[in-house]
């Protein structure tokens, strides 16, 4: 079932279904970028159908309506403790293919990764439906067809946006109802199939050349150019690293709140053990951590796919211009290198 609205029909529809649900979508907050007098687009609330960005990629990815920045988890006075309450309402998420699919992942880790559920970020994702925004392949920095993120069947609606209004198919016939009278069209929606950006990714499957490249000298290069700011992950899809932290209310220790807050792995002092121990301890370090956890140890773990979903966020927020797509380009490489010079059985395999 497919239609098609004027803007003003949109608003019209819009307004309806935010009766019902929590709508979100990219939306910009002029002057609020990371330099002055630049915009930012992130994930919140909308009203009318002007404030959807549907035309540029969002800075920061749709996981944060499902698991913001910070998050209260319970309170706390001296002599008791109150977990905190989630909303009931449910949501309605605008987002691209790659959003989607990475709330895929997210899920394998936060729900019944080691036989536990995590209250926090199920309370959430049970809320939500998807409505998968028409991509146009995004910008110099996606790479979504090469990690198999590009399409996805998990949506309620989908979007595709003009100037002028945006045409929908309906997938969930519990939305039929906020579109009754409006004009009917045969919209289908199409996916990427080739982005400008290509990446290879590296065939880690052979233990003797994951340990080789642990020490190949290309990590030493991130000692110098990473500033370990942990830009990259914030603006990750499916980065899910967190800490915790008390907030204490006035001048009453014992009074307060528990906060879930977004940590990296790419900071320094992340993994800090008792004793002071680190056991990645530079930038090259933490960015081979980073790099081999979502392109072999997820895939690994879980034996699907691979934890990146090529949405090259992380390439547009890095101070540093430090691109993914290169750097894995630049381990698929090296790890060609080294079959190349390791002894081999018969069957071709590093031995």
């Amino acid at each position: 079932m497919g239609f098609s609205l004027t803007a003003a029909q949109a608003d019209a529809v819009l307004s309806a279904l935010k009766q019902d649900y929590r709508v979100y979508a990219p939306k910009r907050f002029p002057k609020q970028g990371r330099y002055s007098d630049t915009d930012v687009v992130k994930y919140a609330e909308v009203d009318r159908f002007a404030d959807i960005v549907w035309d540029v990629k969002s800075d920061y990815p749709a996981k944060e309506v499902i698991t913001p920045i910070q998050q209260a988890i319970f309170y706390f006075t001296e002599d008791e403790y109150r977990a905190s309450k989630a909303k009931e309402k449910p949501i309605l998420l605008l987002a691209r293919p790659c959003d989607i699919n990475a709330q895929q992942i997210q899920a394998k880790i936060y729900a019944g990764n080691g036989g536990y559920d995590d209250l926090y970020y199920k309370r959430v994702r049970d809320l939500v439906k998807f409505a998968v925004m028409e991509c146009n392949g995004g910008d110099d920095t996606c790479f979504c067809v090469s990690m198999g993120s590009n399409k996805t069947d998990d949506y309620a609606l989908a979007l595709k946006f003009s100037p002028d209004g945006v045409q929908v198919q309906i997938t969930d016939d519990a939305f039929a109802r906020y579109f009754e009278g409006m004009p009917q069209t045969g919209y289908t929606p199409a996916f990427v199939e080739e982005n400008q950006l290509k990446v290879t990714v590296p065939d880690l499957e052979d233990k003797a050349v994951r340990l080789a490249l642990k020490s190949h000298p290309m990590w030493k290069e991130f000692n110098s150019r990473c500033v370990s700011c942990g830009a990259c992950t914030v603006a990750c899809s499916t980065c899910t690293c967190f800490t915790t932290r008390d907030v204490i209310y006035g001048d009453n220790p014992e009074v307060g709140e528990r906060r879930r807050v977004t940590a990296s792995c790419q900071i320094a002092g992340f993994d800090q053990m008792a004793g002071q121990k680190e056991f990645r301890s530079t930038a090259g370090d933490r960015m081979r951590y980073k790099v081999l956890h979502k392109f072999h140890d997820y895939k690994a773990r879980f034996g699907d796919r691979h934890m990146c979903v090529g949405c090259g966020r992380c390439t547009h927020r890095c101070p540093e211009l430090i691109s993914i797509s290169a750097t894995v380009n630049k381990v698929s490489a090296a790890v060609e290198e080294l079959k190349a010079s390791m002894p081999t059985s018969k069957g071709g395999q590093p031995l």
